[in-house]
């Protein structure tokens, strides 16, 4: 079966910002097929569309399928994860820079009207990693913690690598390559 591997931009981002066209290039040198949808109205993100973006995009989830979400396009994996019917599951997911809460910012509090369902979310993917930096000025380390916590997620955290966003100088990101390679064995 052909490796599926889905990479969500954050807030404002756009499918060839930062690292995801190197992490794609280097995906589909060893035979993944991969997919970087530009999320619905970026700028002003409404979960309801961001999730459906995802699910049309996704089509029938499976266990070669791996989704690697950054900043909101976590949280926009993590509520996608909650929408699966009950025997539908994900091969991993990698989780770069993600929060579990608003973080205080107004456009994005509709993603967090309502808790997450860790079980629920866990029952549909089983392999996590988090990736989070130790001087991101928007998501604190606290919050891989909560995901190693909530979803048993392998926590890695990085040196001086800010939001790994393109804006940050980041156009590579080795560790999410070798953490696909790991949950895809």
């Amino acid at each position: 079966m052909l490796k599926r591997v889905f990479l969500i931009h954050g807030w404002g981002g756009h499918p060839n910002e930062g690292w995801r066209p190197w992490l794609k290039n280097e995906l589909e040198k060893r035979g993944f097929k991969v997919f970087i949808p530009a999320m619905p109205d970026t700028d002003n993100p409404k979960m309801s569309a961001w999730v459906g973006h995802l699910t049309k995009t996704v089509g029938n989830p499976d266990g070669d399928c791996y989704l690697v979400g950054h900043s909101l396009g976590c949280i926009a994996i993590l509520r996608y994860l909650e929408t699966l019917k009950k025997r539908e599951k994900v091969g991993g997911s990698v989780l770069v820079a993600g929060f579990s809460d608003g973080l205080g910012i107004e456009q994005i509090e509709n993603f967090f009207e309502k808790p997450f369902d860790w079980d629920k979310i866990r029952s549909h993917c089983e392999n996590f990693v988090a990736i989070h930096s130790d001087n991101d000025p928007y998501v604190s380390l606290e919050y891989g913690d909560i995901f190693k916590n909530k979803i048993n997620a392998e926590l890695i955290i990085r040196h001086d690598m800010k939001h790994f966003s393109g804006d940050d100088g980041v156009t590579e990101l080795p560790i999410v390559l070798e953490s696909l390679l790991k949950l895809s064995k």
